[in-house]
C-alpha cells in the first residue's frame, strides 16, 4: 500500500535530521516533514540535507500540521498516513508492524504502543496517561494502553475522517471519536527513545492543563459523538 509518514517539526535543527535518516534507512515509505514556521535553523537544515519538505508561514500548532499532512495524503491518494515526531523519540524499524497490521484488515487505525506487553512506570505523566485510558474504557468499552503516544498508523477511511473535521487533533479524544465512527483500533508494541536535544512542550503546569483538557473532550465532547449507522 502506499504510504506516507508525517514528520510534525517544531524548532528541531537538532533532531530532524537523525529522524528522516532513521525513516529513510528502515523503511521505503514516502515522508514529508511538516516544518510549523521554527524560529531555529529547522527550514535550514532540511533544504540542506534535501528532505521533503512543507514550510508553513506562521506557527499554526501541531494539530495544523498533522492536518496538513493527512490532506496532502489524501489528495495523493495515500492508502496510509502516519504520524511520527520529528524529535526522535520514535523509531522507524517499528512502522512496518503498524502498516501490517492495516494491510491485513486487522485495523483503521494502528499505534504504536509502549505498553501492550510492558507495565506503565510510576509517575505523574503515566497517571495521567491512565486517567485518560479509564475516560476512553468508560465512554467506548475499549481499552487503550498507550493513548498519548504520537506514533500512529490510519488507513484512507481514517484520513478521510480526519481531514472532513476540523475539530479533529493528533490527542487521544480523536482516538474516541474516530471508535464512535465505528473505526477499530489496535495497539502494536514499540520501544521509544528519549528525547536527546531540545524540551518538549508539556512542562509540568502545561501537562496537567493537557490532561484535563483532553479528559474533558473526552468525557463531554467527542462521547456524544454520533455513531454512523451500520457497521464499519
Amino acid at each position: 500500500m502506499k504510504t506516507l509518514i508525517i514528520i510534525p517539526a517544531y524548532n528541531e535543527e537538532l533532531n530532524i535530521e537523525k529522524t528522516v535518516k532513521d525513516v529513510t534507512s528502515n523503511t521505503n515509505y514516502d515522508y514529508l516533514v511538516i516544518n510549523d514556521c521554527s524560529k531555529d535553523n529547522t527550514k535550514e537544515v532540511c533544504k540542506k540535507n534535501n528532505f521533503n519538505m512543507l514550510s508553513l508561514p506562521i506557527n499554526y500548532g501541531l494539530t495544523s500540521g498533522i492536518q496538513v499532512g493527512m490532506k496532502y495524503a489524501y489528495q495523493n491518494n495515500y492508502d496510509i498516513a502516519i504520524q511520527f515526531d520529528g524529535d526522535g523519540q520514535h523509531q522507524a524499524k517499528y512502522l512496518k508492524a503498524l502498516v501490517d497490521e492495516i494491510e491485513n484488515n486487522n485495523c483503521d487505525i494502528a499505534i504504536g504502543s509502549r505498553f501492550v506487553t510492558e507495565k506503565k512506570p510510576h509517575s505523574l505523566r503515566m497517571f495521567g496517561s491512565i486517567l485518560i485510558s479509564m475516560c476512553i474504557k468508560a465512554t467506548t468499552g475499549k481499552t487503550i494502553k498507550d493513548p498519548t503516544s504520537g506514533m500512529r498508523a490510519y488507513n484512507k477511511k481514517a484520513i478521510k475522517e480526519f481531514i472532513s473535521n476540523s475539530s479533529l487533533t493528533p490527542e487521544p479524544d480523536t482516538l474516541v471519536y474516530m471508535m464512535k465512527k465505528n473505526m477499530k483500533i489496535k495497539e502494536v508494541q514499540v520501544e521509544m527513545s528519549q528525547r536527546e536535544f531540545g524540551e518538549s512542550y508539556l512542562k509540568p503546569l502545561k501537562s496537567i492543563e493537557y490532561m484535563f483538557n483532553i479528559i474533558f473532550s473526552i468525557l463531554f465532547i467527542r462521547s456524544i459523538t454520533k455513531k454512523n449507522k451500520g457497521g464499519k
